[in-house]
């Protein structure tokens, strides 16, 4: 009976190691994906952010506020 018994927990040790193995290779494609995933997202960050650059020094700056600029007092 103790030879079956450990050969049963020899299997079932066996499938769990199967298992978290499998669990780590999907683990390790999840990683991969999301760091490509956030590379990406990086990337177009930056772009983004130069381009707003470029439009903040294309618009020219608001005129001071003052007498000149307010209308009329009958509007």
């Amino acid at each position: 009976m103790g030879y079956r018994r450990a050969m049963s927990d020899d299997l079932h040790d066996a499938e769990r190691w199967i298992d978290l193995d499998v669990k780590l290779a999907y683990q390790e494609r999840l990683i991969h994906d999301l760091d490509t995933l956030v590379r990406e997202f990086a990337t177009r960050l930056d772009k983004a952010e130069r381009e707003l650059a470029q439009l903040k020094q294309a618009v020219p700056a608001p005129l001071p506020l003052g007498a000149a600029n307010e209308p009329p007092p009958h509007y």
